[in-house]
């Protein structure tokens, strides 16, 4: 498995949110390895019926969006950094917390 120099790590996990989908280009922008990008990128489609399964845009709302959702970039920048991660945890803590969580375990040096 590729493993990200810690400061590298952190870089990509400031700019995670747990909500949202990056495009590819803007993951090759930021350095993530070309195959993460090829395994996480997936194409999206917007759920109307809550704020939060839509897809939004600069533009507005769009239908599908294909890109990484940094939730699993963030997870699998755990993974690459010797973290299990428990995806009960993950709903227990809900995607930003799940961040969160992962960045705190880098930054204080746990992993």
């Amino acid at each position: 498995m590729i493993r990200l120099p810690r400061h590298r790590a952190l870089a990509l996990l400031s700019e995670c949110t747990g909500d949202d989908i990056w495009n590819v280009q803007h993951c090759r922008d930021r350095g993530v390895p070309e195959q993460w990008v090829s395994e996480l990128a997936t194409a999206f489609e917007s759920g109307f019926r809550s704020d939060s399964e839509t897809i939004y845009l600069d533009d507005g709302v769009t239908n599908q969006y294909h890109g990484v959702h940094d939730l699993a970039l963030a997870i699998r920048i755990a993974q690459s950094m010797g973290m299990n991660i428990d995806h009960r945890e993950v709903n227990r803590l809900g995607r930003r917390g799940t961040v969160q969580s992962i960045r705190d375990a880098i930054m204080d040096g746990d992993l």
